[in-house]
């Protein structure tokens, strides 16, 4: 699934809603990316047109999303929470979803957490800070 090139990139994303869709056998990856689709019907016809979209460039000015770094980032936290990487990450999940029950809303307030770590790190030109993202991910866990 690594490559520099964006658009053989996202065809992964296309190839494995496809296959879902026609019941072939999936490969592991694809199965995550299938599950985290599953949970998203909002862009579930984004990838039934993969000749329209996989070009497409999205504004966060103009409030749109990007189902491709949305997707991409589930698919980081379930790798994260796979490995309890950064270390303690599995049980900070556990607190929030004490608090919330729901396993879905849990990974998006760790996006948020993700994304912050991300923004500020290219905001001020450094590496991802796992102390930032940790101190974040910890504030979630004890509202």
């Amino acid at each position: 699934m690594f490559s520099q090139d964006r658009n053989q990139l996202r065809q992964v994303f296309f190839q494995a809603w496809q296959k879902s869709k026609t019941k072939q056998t999936l490969e592991p990856m694809e199965k995550v990316i299938v599950n985290v689709l599953n949970l998203h019907p909002e862009y579930q016809s984004f990838f039934d047109n993969p000749d329209s979209n996989l070009e497409k460039d999205f504004s966060p000015e103009m409030g749109e999303t990007n189902p491709f770094l949305h997707l991409s980032m589930h698919i980081s936290i379930h790798e994260q929470l796979s490995i309890n990487q950064p270390v303690g990450i599995q049980e900070i999940y556990q607190k929030i979803l004490k608090q919330t029950n729901d396993p879905h809303e849990v990974e998006h307030q760790i996006m948020d957490c993700l994304g912050e770590m991300i923004w500020k790190a290219q905001r001020e030109n450094r590496a991802p800070s796992e102390q930032d993202y940790l101190t974040c991910l910890n504030s979630k866990s004890t509202k």
